[in-house]
């Protein structure tokens, strides 16, 4: 049944293609509500119904309290939605169904967040891009996150990406005694951190003295934006390391998964050109290398005794500067927030961008990632 529904989906996709302009014209959503419902398998689902119904309501709600309401009671597992988001070109209508994945009582009661790590059953065209990881709700055409909205992880793509980039690098450029527990563990134990990972990730994004989504639009530059991702992140791994109600073995290995991310995977995303993440990695690297947590030396990056200990200090100044908003207006926070991520990259005035670290560079193109 579920094969015949993407098809079905996929089709309809088709139909629509070139037609984004139009997904908030009542007459082209109604007409797509109708399309919908008439369509064989696919019309008898929840899911459909309930996007049926807000497509015809949109003029009126310009909100889609029906999807919404049945993607956050995940009775049958199923995300089906009319898509319009610009860092997800990939996403129009498509459907998707998906697979818990198991957590611990204490990680998602102590960081509680609306976050659900999943692994994905069957998906239509759009959910295919390797990039689209995580499904946000203000991914929908209404544009609109509320604090119980739940934001999908598709775990299965983490581990995907982990295994043909993160554990090359960690075997090409890592010290043998980096990462122990990383090294030659299954997908399964993949799949585990990961699901750990985002959960301390969104739950971190909420917390601190200029937490997202409040200060989003003061953080949207792709610098902040890094620093942000970092600031949530190296909490997420202090975490591990300093939270004794955690079972010990999964938050030290989640804590070297996050970091071998951080430092690694994202150090080579977007060359020539870095993205956010890769801006994020490239201050990290630096900042940890003239601080004294890691050495890069003949090729090989050791990660050292006081790196614990750097990456606190690292939080720290993040914090400090961030809770000068309680006095300081919010743009000069921002331009000191700025000011710090530029003392640890590399930023070309001319090119108005930032320049990738060389040594990631050459790594990216020896080892074809």
């Amino acid at each position: 049944m579920v094969d015949a529904v993407i098809e079905e989906v996929d089709q309809l996709r088709d139909k629509i293609q070139g037609k984004r302009a139009s997904f908030r014209d009542q007459t082209f959503l109604d007409e797509l509500a109708q399309r919908i419902i008439e369509t064989p398998n696919l019309g008898r689902q929840p899911a459909a119904l309930a996007l049926a119904e807000d497509l015809r309501n949109f003029s009126s709600e310009a909100f889609l309290r029906s999807v919404k309401a049945h993607i956050n009671e995940g009775h049958d597992h199923t995300i089906f939605s009319l898509f319009d988001a610009s860092y997800f070109p990939s996403l129009s209508l498509d459907y998707l169904t998906y697979e818990t994945l198991p957590t611990d009582p204490h990680l998602a009661t102590r960081y509680a967040s609306p976050t659900m790590p999943v692994r994905i059953t069957a998906r239509s065209e759009g959910f295919k891009a390797r990039s689209l990881v995580a499904l946000f709700p203000e991914n929908h055409i209404d544009g609109v996150q509320r604090g119980e909205d739940l934001i999908f992880y598709f775990i299965d793509k983490f581990v995907e990406r982990h295994n043909q980039i993160t554990r090359k690098m960690i075997d090409a450029v890592m010290a043998e005694d980096s990462f122990p527990l990383l090294r030659g563990v299954d997908d399964q134990t993949v799949e585990q951190a990961s699901s750990w990972w985002v959960r301390l990730h969104e739950y971190h994004h909420r917390q601190g003295d200029m937490p997202i989504p409040d200060y989003l639009p003061y953080k949207k530059q792709k610098p902040l934006a890094g620093l942000e991702e970092l600031r949530v992140d190296i909490s997420g791994a202090l975490a591990c390391l300093n939270d004794s109600a955690l079972p010990s073995w999964e938050a030290q290995l989640t804590y070297e998964y996050i970091l071998s991310e951080r430092v690694l995977r994202y150090a080579v995303e977007g060359i020539p050109r870095p993205n956010y993440d890769a801006v994020a990695s490239q201050m990290l690297f630096n900042f940890l290398s003239q601080h004294g947590g890691i050495e890069l030396r003949d090729g090989v990056i050791r990660l050292r005794k006081e790196l614990p200990d750097v990456l606190t200090e690292f939080l720290g100044e993040i914090k400090r500067i961030e809770a000068l908003i309680h006095t300081t207006p919010v743009e000069q926070v921002q331009q000191m927030l700025l000011r710090f991520t530029n003392q640890y990259t590399d930023y070309d005035p001319e090119a108005k961008d930032y320049r990738h670290i060389p040594f990631f560079a050459e790594i990216k193109e020896r080892l074809r990632v």
